[in-house]
């Protein structure tokens, strides 16, 4: 009879897995075929989309793909030494914790993010301000998407996935332990990503919980059957969970050891060798910029930098510490130090420069979740109090002035008989996107004004922001839209950011999901490019990168946004305007905010202005405006203009464009080695004539 209970059961539970299984799968298709008739329907598409190479969406509706390095886990360029990396801080890391909140699930990693300082000591102390309520009210605002979508976590925690095989010994006096499989499911996971890179969408993570929600009730009917048909071997496990604590515990010394049995090499140095905090069990990509630059064997090196105003920056480094010639990279709005790297060896400027002889620092913004401060209890209004004035006159000469003295003291170091003076041992040369461009800009002219030394010798600005009054329809409505209602906003809305980990989890999972149903994918590829006015951009592609995840993610404060409609709405290249005659007056000494147009006469280097013909979030014509005043200030400036939207100069691999940035950046001769001192030279030829 058991026998024939057990049978029953099984056959009734795989039919219902089937039946659950492939009523999401036809859900699925059907939101997929519904996508493709959409994307079949809209009008346009082909004139948004056409010609961009390696992504676009092709006539059988396949979307976006993800940059190679995302799909095949590693490059293939020094593979030998990535096989044979060793990473220390694998042993540190602890999955046996009593956390089973999403904090715990996710080890803190030195991301170029959330983890650069102590994440975690820079929020316990701090101070709830009324905006941070309203973030909390907002998310339970939405807590029954956060409840069905959270259902894989809950029964992560509730139920053993091994399902009725971890109860088929019905002596067994309780689970196993759910910390130590998480421990041993980590591990594989990891592996297993490491070579496909198998994130999981939300579709996904919902079978994965109808699964094991139907293994878990399937498997307490198990038992109810076994107790009834079974009442004496029943009796007998119900006398040994009352059993004396040594036999217990003697138990779980068994089931323990049954667990690292199971478990994926605990004796593997493959496995050990490993960083298991690249992903953690929720399948979400969790890599950092310095990830990706030691997995494809490249040195890497973090530089923390504080700003005269106690904001803390990550200036990230791929070290030449002997070479006279570096690149300092920065990215734009919404973005990080990864943009620079995401299409890996063959395709990523910073890649490129480092071969080229190059010693590479790639900066990083003020403007992330964490909100690293110097002030642990910072609060989010303080906290997003800046405009891009801060970028241009606070970030940027933090992070200059940090790689002039890591550069003079190394090359102090490595030539140590020069002689010592005010001369420059090194020369320098920026490239920057978008909002990094204006800031760039801005500090240059800024410095020049206070007579102090920018350092740089070249200027090289991929479709740098500043103008933007010839722009889209659509970029037109939210521009007046928003000066309309900035006053009654400023109160309310800090920044625009997703404010908890859930939702930034839940957005890179709808990124893969966007991937795995290429029509959907098309679809949102298609409706943001319509938002964007018609720029190609691979946004869907962008979404998925690894640094938009859970543990932060880049924001937008609400004046750098105000400050950008202040640009369009004035058709002039200036500082932020606060308001008042008096306000501006105290900080610029002028009733009106400082015209960097007007100042384009003290740029005193080279500057190579590139503009994408496809680009619809800065035009070539925008682009073209910085050319025509800095041709008539008399800077020595270049405009070049390539077929590209806006994001491919960063997150797409074009050969031209990479040849074209190298190009420029070669025309700057590295500093030349300087004459030894005359006392080094007496004791050289000293040294000489005793030999």
């Amino acid at each position: 009879m058991q026998r024939l209970v057990d049978n029953a059961l099984a056959v009734t539970k795989e039919s219902v897995k089937t039946f659950t299984y492939e009523s999401l799968n036809n859900i699925a298709r059907l939101i997929n075929g519904v996508s493709a008739i959409l994307l079949t329907v809209l009008p346009g598409k082909t004139n948004i989309l056409e010609g961009v190479q390696g992504w676009e969406l092709r006539p059988t509706f396949r979307g976006p793909r993800f940059p190679r390095w995302m799909e095949n886990g590693v490059s293939s360029f020094n593979q030998l030494i990535h096989e044979l990396s060793v990473d220390s801080d694998t042993s540190s890391i602890d999955y046996s914790s009593g956390e089973d909140d999403l904090d715990g699930i996710c080890p803190a990693s030195p991301s170029s993010h959330g983890s650069r300082t102590s994440r975690t000591s820079s929020f316990i102390k701090r101070d709830w301000h009324w905006t941070d309520w309203m973030a909390y009210i907002f998310s339970w605002i939405l807590l029954p998407a956060r409840f069905l979508l959270g259902i894989p976590l809950l029964l992560l925690r509730l139920f053993n996935i091994r399902g009725s095989k971890a109860y088929s010994d019905p002596a067994s006096p309780r689970p196993i332990n759910f910390h130590s499989f998480r421990k041993a499911y980590a591990t594989k996971d990891h592996v297993v990503h490491r070579t496909t890179d198998r994130r999981r969408g939300v579709i996904e993570d919902l079978h994965l919980a109808i699964e094991i929600f139907i293994e878990a009730i399937f498997d307490l009917f198990h038992k109810a059957a076994h107790c009834v048909l079974s009442p004496s071997e029943a009796f007998r496990v119900f006398l040994r969970w009352f059993s004396s604590p040594s036999t217990f515990k003697d138990d779980d010394d068994a089931l323990n050891a049954s667990v690292s049995t199971t478990t994926l090499g605990d004796n593997d140095p493959a496995l050990t060798e490993r960083n298991l905090t690249l992903y953690h069990p929720l399948n979400t990509d969790a890599r950092t910029c310095r990830d990706v630059i030691t997995e494809l064997g490249y040195p890497y090196e973090a530089i923390h930098v504080i700003t005269a105003d106690g904001y803390v920056l990550l200036l990230e480094r791929i070290p030449r510490r002997d070479a006279r010639k570096a690149v300092y990279l920065q990215h734009g709005i919404l973005d990080s130090s990864m943009g620079w790297v995401s299409n890996g060896v063959v395709g990523s400027p910073a890649f490129a420069a480092f071969d080229k002889g190059y010693d590479v620092f790639l900066g990083n913004f003020r403007g992330l979740v964490s909100r690293e401060h110097v002030q642990k209890n910072i609060s989010s209004r303080q906290y997003w109090r800046y405009s891009i004035n801060e970028h241009g006159t606070e970030d940027i000469p933090a992070m200059i002035e940090k790689i002039h003295e890591v550069k003079t003291a190394e090359l102090k170091i490595s030539q140590p008989d020069e002689e010592t003076n005010d001369e420059q041992p090194y020369k320098l040369c920026a490239i920057s996107h978008s909002l990094g461009g204006a800031g760039m800009l801005m500090y240059v002219i800024t410095r020049r004004i206070e007579e102090k030394p920018h350092r740089l010798s070249r200027l090289i600005l991929l479709s740098p922001a500043g103008f933007h009054d010839d722009s889209t329809v659509v970029f037109t409505m939210v521009e007046y839209l928003f000066v309309l209602l900035a006053p009654f906003l400023a109160i309310f809305v800090p920044a625009f950011y997703i404010p908890t980990r859930f939702f930034r989890m839940l957005l890179n999972k709808l990124a893969r999901d966007f991937h795995n149903y290429p029509a959907v994918g098309g679809l949102v590829q298609t409706l943001m490019s319509y938002v964007v006015g018609g720029d190609s951009s691979n946004w869907v592609g962008v979404l998925g990168l690894p640094h938009y995840n859970m543990n932060d993610m880049p924001g937008v404060s609400f004046r750098v946004a105000h400050h950008l409609a202040q640009l369009k709405r004035t058709g002039k290249f200036r500082m932020y305007d606060y308001g008042s005659a008096s306000a501006n007056m105290q900080v610029y000494g002028s009733p009106e905010p400082l015209d960097l147009g007007e100042y384009y006469s003290l740029i005193d280097i080279p500057v190579d202005l590139v503009a994408g013909r496809k680009d619809r979030v800065i035009q070539p014509s925008m682009v073209k405006k910085h050319y025509k005043l800095m041709k008539e200030s008399g800077v020595e400036v270049s405009y070049s203009e390539f077929e590209y939207a806006h994001l491919d100069f960063t997150f797409s691999h074009h050969e031209e464009l990479l040849a074209y940035v190298m190009s420029r950046l070669l025309l700057v001769e590295p500093a030349p080695k300087r004459q030894s001192s005359p006392k080094a030279l007496r004791l050289k030829k000293k040294g000489q004539a005793n030999s």
